[in-house]
């Protein structure tokens, strides 16, 4: 149950942590506590599982990779789990996860985007997918991004 300190601190961070050399020292200063407990507290939210993960997302394509490809892949079935989790280890894949296929006109079932300076540059990342994917593979594409989209993870109602 989330109490309102909580909620307080969800409010102040859903948006992200200020960009400041001690983040949770300036949420504590805008909620009226310490940095200390600021951390302690996600750290416990974290651990309750009412909080998957605190993290940096880098932006990508102010670091120069502006070729972002999602790869689809048609894998076997039997094989999608194990090979979805030696995917989504390579070091030039940002996320990868299963989704059911859409017969007959969506046979992809293993999703992996992958970042690049230029298409042929995720053309060859799609590459090393595909040799490592090997005879369990049975079909692929690629589909780039056409416009940027933010990404919001999720807003607590009366908290934006």
């Amino acid at each position: 149950m989330l109490t309102a300190f909580d909620r307080r601190l969800i409010a102040a961070t859903q948006a992200g942590l200020p960009l400041v050399a001690r983040p949770y020292d300036a949420v504590g200063a805008a909620l009226g506590v310490s940095g200390a407990v600021v951390r302690e507290r996600l750290e416990g939210m974290l651990r309750e599982g009412l909080v998957r993960r605190i993290g940096a997302v880098p932006n990508h394509y102010r670091l120069g990779y502006t070729a972002n490809g999602m790869t689809v892949w048609d894998v076997d079935d039997a094989r999608v789990d194990e090979l979805g989790e030696k995917v989504g280890a390579l070091g030039f894949v940002s996320h990868c996860y299963r989704r059911p296929r859409a017969l007959p006109q969506w046979p992809y079932n293993l999703f992996a985007m992958v970042h690049g300076h230029n298409r042929p540059e995720v053309e060859r990342q799609a590459l090393q997918i595909h040799a490592l994917l090997a005879e369990a593979c049975r079909g692929a594409d690629i589909l780039y991004s056409s416009r940027i989209l933010k990404k919001t993870g999720l807003r607590l109602p009366g908290t934006e």
